[in-house]
């Protein structure tokens, strides 16, 4: 049944992510035969799925980090030129269902750390997956939202997995590079098979553990961006001896933790309620440059090469692919990020680049494509780590009140270098938004374009649909409620038996 937050409860604003569209919703929201202005095209059977942190208890304002909310995911459900429903539920973590007086429905444990599953929402095997950072155990969801159980990928997952791991479109297999702390300085990269299992495991060496949030995919390799923003508990640190914690917890993090000791640590991390305003232990090292780790698909650890990048921290790749000789990768780049404890975990100048890696002569050519702020990029995913000629971005306004206030969509088209701005008007905010093809066989701007966009003035949400050739919106569906500001989302078309 849905949920109301627990009684007593209420929100201070005061920070920028507990304010405006940032700010979390209170209640779980069952509507049905939703409202709809223009049209939904009867190409569209599906569930749309975004997912974001909104957390149960009041964090303090001083402290809270957008990285430690209990994740809610929002859906509608498209079918017949209808919205049948929308729907929004916390992902029962077993600290979730203890905080909103439910039992926790259990699974697996040796999937990853039991936490906030907040970061991205996909469909894989028949699945609908909850993702999270920093090695969280994965949660499956029901068709309706609702909190199924843990996922290990069938007892071939160890550790947790990636935020944002990336489906071949010829082979649907789900490429991924996970991090956490239980690895020590190592990210691991998997691919899973399309039934469900993990059938291929890389574990790659590193000199610290790196934030890294995503990678990028090509027909022939995977990319790692090993960046300057690393694990480092001396961002926690309050008092001598919470001090010299972070100092022995520094040095032991170095070494990926035992497998019998990590089992326990798996399991006993369902019984303890993480605090929302907990420091985030990454920050930036001054002295770390970036690099760019290229890895042959079926490689060992031993077949990767290292290239030094301008330094910077990239939260999101748009594309990627390879020519045989050089290796192509559209990125989102910040010029650093978690400078001091507690920062933010955006900027103002993240502007879309091209890198390009020769890998003949180990040389890096640096080629702008957008100087706009801007983040939360997406392709045709028919398209990853392939050629492509579209790629979407949501714009950041550095004069936005209140700060980091998402504006305009943004279409890139990398083939004539040029970008079309859509504006939904001064009171209203894009989300990220995803194309999803009219057909299988469908161009690259044959369909629409879907996306929330939040409208200040009535303080509710719609899903906004565009036609993807020409930008005009072609159906808005209204929602009764707000759904955040959050992070990543998914087309889930309906699969048949």
């Amino acid at each position: 049944m849905p949920k109301d937050i627990p009684r007593g409860a209420s929100w201070t604003p005061g920070h920028w992510a507990l304010s405006g569209n940032y700010a979390p919703v209170q209640r779980e929201i069952d509507a049905t035969e939703l409202p709809v202005t223009g049209i939904i095209p009867n190409f569209l059977d599906g569930r749309y799925v975004r997912i974001g942190p909104n957390p149960i208890s009041v964090p303090d304002p001083a402290r809270y980090q957008m990285f430690f909310g209990t994740g809610m995911v929002h859906g509608l459900r498209l079918i017949g030129g209808q919205a049948l429903w929308y729907r929004n539920r916390w992902v029962r973590a077993a600290s979730a269902a203890r905080a909103l007086g439910e039992k926790w429905t259990g699974g697996p444990s040796q999937g990853g750390i039991d936490f906030a599953a907040y970061t991205n929402v996909i469909q894989y095997a028949n699945r609908t997956l909850a993702l999270g950072e920093c090695g969280v155990r994965p949660y499956e969801l029901s068709e309706n939202l609702d909190t199924v159980s843990g996922f290990d990928f069938g007892g071939t997952l160890r550790g947790g997995y990636a935020p944002l791991p990336k489906r071949d479109p010829k082979t649907g297999e789900l490429h991924a590079i996970s991090y956490s702390p239980l690895f020590g300085h190592a990210v691991r990269y998997t691919v899973a098979d399309i039934y469900g299992c993990i059938r291929h495991t890389v574990d790659i060496k590193l000199t610290a553990m790196p934030l890294m949030h995503d990678f990028s995919l090509t027909e022939r390799y995977v990319v790692v961006y090993d960046q300057p923003v690393v694990l480092n508990w001396d961002a926690v640190a309050r008092g001598p001896w919470s001090q010299w914690l972070t100092r022995q917890l520094n040095r032991i993090s170095k070494r990926a933790v035992p497998d019998p000791l990590a089992d326990i640590v798996m399991a006993a991390s369902a019984r303890i309620d993480i605090n929302p305003s907990l420091p985030f232990p990454f920050l930036s090292d001054q002295n770390r440059p970036t690099r760019v780790g290229v890895l042959p698909r079926d490689g060992t650890a031993a077949d990767l090469r290292w290239f030094e990048v301008p330094r910077c921290f990239i939260y999101h790749g748009l594309n990627a692919h390879d020519d045989g000789d050089q290796i192509f990768l559209d990125i989102v780049r910040h010029p650093d990020m978690f400078v001091v404890p507690g920062a933010d975990p955006m900027t103002d100048a993240a502007t879309l680049d091209r890198w390009i890696i020769d890998l003949v002569s180990g040389n890096v050519r640096v080629q702008p494509l957008d100087d706009r702020s801007q983040e939360f990029p997406r392709v045709d995913d028919r398209l990853v780590g392939q050629p492509y000629r579209y790629g979407y971005c949501v714009s950041y306004p550095a004069n936005s009140h209140p700060r980091f206030t998402p504006g305009s969509l943004l279409r890139h088209d990398v083939l004539t270098e040029s970008t079309i701005e859509v504006s939904f008007g001064g009171h209203r905010q894009a989300s990220e938004f995803i194309f999803v093809p009219s057909g299988e066989n469908a161009g690259e701007d044959d369909g629409v374009l879907m996306g929330f966009v939040y409208n200040s003035v009535d303080d509710r949400s719609d899903l906004v649909l565009l036609d993807a050739a020409t930008l005009h919106v072609v159906g808005t569906v209204h929602l009764p409620a707000r759904v955040p500001n959050g992070f990543h989302g998914n087309w889930m078309p309906t699969q048949s038996s």
